[in-house]
């Protein structure tokens, strides 16, 4: 026992799940840690401290540690490991290492020698995928936060529609129509779920196609999870002939949509190689009379 009254806890790095919005949905392993280490490692040390808070626990040293820490933030928090400090490491909400930048700690304590120790709790991405209704018993994927932009978008929703488990992605409430719009134009007809404030009082589950879910809203508010459901590449692919395919390429064309483009978003939707379908993209442009692009 600490002279401060709380338990004597080992050294080395907890790694503290914490509520994903419902105060309640905290463990007590998790309350005891927060209690006993010696300090705290925060993604947002505001909102730690109004968990500390509810929780009762105050004078508890705080050290951030975000996306914008730099590398000798994350060596002077390992070095305190080094010494003999006991450490809780927590993110805003959910896992710490998971779709946020706690794993640099992680890994540096790891490559230190440091004992790391998994605190579980409350999951965003769980929660999302039991209530969906679209979990199979068989697994499923999750890709976080897609990129925002560029090729790298591009391949990540080519992979979250080759996927045949259900996916779960994380999307911020501005981009979340434009990432239904995305995958719809891919895959219009798979099941998916908008999870929206998870254990929240608003909390939300909007459920259809992705064609449906992209056309519903233009608003979205709050933390998203979307949960694309299983299907059957072979099944979705032979449901897919050459006329589907050139009338596709023909809508697409018709909005002007660059070539790659083109051939990227139908080979995602068909499941027939990207290369192929540039090709029958290039000889519809001649044969419309269209310039390459």
């Amino acid at each position: 026992m600490k002279s401060d009254g709380t338990r004597q806890i080992d050294s080395g790095l907890y790694v503290v799940a914490t509520p994903i919005g419902n105060l309640g949905d905290i463990t007590l392993r998790a309350v005891d840690v927060l209690r006993s280490v010696d300090r705290i490692a925060a993604e947002d040390t505001r909102r730690t401290r109004q968990l500390l808070s509810h929780l009762g626990i105050a004078g508890k040293p705080l050290d951030a540690l975000h996306e914008h820490s730099s590398e000798r933030d994350v060596e002077r928090l390992a070095s305190l490991l080094e010494s003999g400090t006991s450490m809780a490491l927590v993110t805003d909400a959910g896992t710490p290492a998971v779709s946020d930048p706690g794993g640099a700690l992680v890994n540096a304590a790891i490559a230190a020698g440091i004992r790391v120790v998994p605190v579980p709790g409350a999951s965003a991405v769980l929660a999302a995928l039991v209530a969906s209704g679209l979990g199979d018993g068989h697994g499923f994927r999750f890709l976080g936060f897609l990129p925002r932009a560029g090729s790298v978008r591009r391949d990540a929703i080519a992979r979250a529609c080759e996927t045949p488990e259900p996916v779960i992605l994380f999307e911020s409430p501005e981009r979340t129509n434009t990432t239904l719009h995305e995958l719809a134009q891919a895959m219009p007809d798979r099941r998916a779920c908008v999870a929206r404030e998870l254990t929240k009082i608003h909390e939300e589950f909007v459920r259809g196609t992705l064609a449906e879910l992209a056309n519903e809203h233009g608003d979205w508010r709050g933390e998203i999870a979307i949960v694309l459901g299983s299907f059957s590449p072979k099944a979705h692919a032979e449901s897919i002939d050459d006329a589907d395919i050139d009338a596709r390429i023909d809508q697409e064309l018709d909005r002007d949509t660059h070539a790659k483009t083109i051939a990227e978003r139908i080979a995602a939707w068909s499941g027939r190689p990207k290369r192929e379908i540039y090709e029958r993209v290039v000889r519809k442009k001649s044969d419309r009379g269209e310039r390459i692009s």
